[in-house]
């Protein structure tokens, strides 16, 4: 209890986060309290019954339990409307007390502070904590996850290499959480001057919270089908150089990427390394900036993290453009209004990494072809980092060049083509080019084994019927036919034209070629 309580304050008023916890019972209970009325706003009771549409009857069950207790105690209790039907249920409890001059008794330490602000008489009771975060956040355990009449879940390991256990056989009850979101948001409050612990967002459905190294997610019906409390902790924080990268990614990363993708699956550290690589350009001397949406990457204070909710698309632009960073760190991309920020700022020449979910590296760039013009996308994304149970298992580089893209045979059908080469092998693994009206992405290798599949069936055609050895060679634009000496004498003017008909389909050269007799052939 924040304030003793004078035997003279006789009118209390009630807000929704007691009667959900049941904490007004330490007042109304306490035997030196001479209690003669409370009041309970109307807009507390519709906000109940919206609940209850959605099959969240705590709330009404908890003002049965409170005029009950009441009763008991031969307590008047009132409904009134706040003169402002606008108002939310928290709001139309304070102007309540503001005006009838009443004691405020509420266990939101948020509306405590505002009241008391205004000059309102108001009383904080913390709730029954029968439950805390640190209880479930033992070593190894990455994130916690607690549902109203469910068993509570953690999740132990690390990126890509974790297992889901369960903590207690008993389900956590729909009290106890609320206790336990009103034990979060009093934590935050008393660290309100700790720029690492904040609200994010705060909606009738879902509420995000940054608590010091705690991420943490509520959401209430209708919006999910019960109380639910997900809190995640980085367990594992690392430099770049943790990773193990050779030196060619080092220096692609500090001289010449300006335009990168983390891509991967949910949960395999693509965060992880984005804040690494955000520490790696800052430790260059390079100014860093983050987008994110909640801002839970943990970085030094000299790095700036911007909160897409709080702000528009083009208030982040300008921002970003007069503030001039190096490089940009988007965590993560996933809306239109994302990769349209991003796309821009990167064009405006601003070093830009984007986190984006996806199972493979050129599906993370797929997610940029639509919304550009395919030359384009080279001057947007130059580098892809791919990641695989928290290592970064794939590096890609994109560029562009004009020439005849895999699959296509004629030499006049040379156009720009996007290349995205693996920086590993050095070995080219899929080209992107137009088409008539449509963009195609072709795996290499693929192609490749298709069309040396369709020219070796051609040159079998071709030879059928009149030479029963000979081995076929592909090479870019060749095609050479070796052929043993014995078979000279079967090759006719009939085979020469088949053959020079195969390198005009495929648009290439055919080359003769007499081999020794002990030559294999296929």
């Amino acid at each position: 209890m924040s304030e003793k309580i004078k035997d003279t304050e006789a009118l209390f008023v009630i807000e929704p986060s007691s009667i959900y916890t049941r904490s007004f019972e330490k007042i109304l209970g306490a035997n030196e309290v001479l209690i003669r009325k409370i009041i309970i706003p109307i807009e507390v009771v519709k906000s109940f019954e919206e609940r209850a549409k959605f099959g969240d009857e705590l709330g009404i069950k908890g003002l049965r339990y409170l005029i009950e207790f009441a009763n008991k105690l031969n307590i008047d209790v009132n409904f009134i409307r706040s003169r402002n039907q606008d108002n939310d249920p928290k709001e139309s409890a304070r102007e309540i007390a503001y005006n009838t001059k009443a004691t405020l008794l509420t266990s939101d330490p948020l509306l405590y502070k505002s009241s008391i602000a205004m000059g309102i008489r108001c009383v904080y009771i913390e709730p029954s904590k029968k439950i805390s975060l640190n209880d479930f956040f033992k070593p190894g355990v990455m994130s916690v996850h607690l549902k109203e009449n469910v068993t509570p879940k953690v999740k132990k390991g690390v990126p890509g290499k974790w297992v889901f256990e369960e903590v207690s056989h008993e389900p956590i009850g729909r009290e106890a959480l609320e206790s336990l979101v009103l034990e979060i948001m009093a934590a935050v409050q008393s660290s309100s001057v700790d720029s690492t612990s904040f609200i994010e967002i705060d909606k009738p459905g879902s509420t995000i919270v940054q608590l010091k190294d705690y991420r943490i997610v509520i959401t209430r019906p209708p919006f999910s089908d019960g109380l639910e409390i997900t809190a995640v902790k980085p367990i594992v924080k690392k430099s770049l150089m943790d990773y193990s990268l050779s030196q060619i990614v080092i220096n692609r990363i500090e001289q010449r990427a300006e335009g990168i993708l983390i891509a991967g699956s949910p949960g395999m550290g693509k965060s992880t390394f984005a804040q690494a690589l955000a520490e790696f350009y800052r430790s260059k001397g390079k100014i860093v900036k983050t987008v994110e949406s909640p801002r839970d990457l943990q970085l030094p204070p000299d790095i700036t993290q911007y909160s897409k909710t709080a702000a528009s698309p083009n208030e982040i632009h300008d921002v970003l453009l007069l503030s001039r960073p190096d490089y940009t760190i988007f965590d993560e991309l996933r809306t239109d209004p994302d990769f349209d920020l991003f796309i821009d700022l990167r064009l405006t020449g601003i070093g830009m990494v984007g986190v984006v979910h996806a199972t493979s590296a050129i599906d993370a760039v797929q997610r940029f072809i639509h919304r550009v013009d395919l030359g384009l996308v080279p001057s947007i994304i130059d580098t892809i980092l791919f990641m695989n149970r928290g290592e970064v298992e794939s590096v890609y580089v994109l560029e562009t060049a004009v020439k005849t893209p895999v699959g296509l045979a004629r030499a006049d059908l040379a156009r720009p083509t996007v290349i995205m080469t693996n920086l590993f092998t050095g070995k080219p693994e899929y080209e992107l080019y137009v088409f008539g009206e449509k963009t195609f992405v072709v795996p290499i290798n693929n192609a490749k084994s298709q069309k040396e599949k369709a020219i070796n069936e051609a040159v079998e055609e071709a030879m059928s019927g009149y030479i029963k050895e000979y081995k076929v060679e592909i090479d870019r634009r060749k095609i050479k036919v070796s052929i043993p000496t014995r078979y000279m004498k079967d090759f006719t003017k009939k085979v020469q034209k088949n053959l020079i008909k195969v390198g005009r389909r495929f648009g290439m050269v055919v080359e003769l070629e007499q081999v020794r007799e002990n030559q294999d052939f296929v």
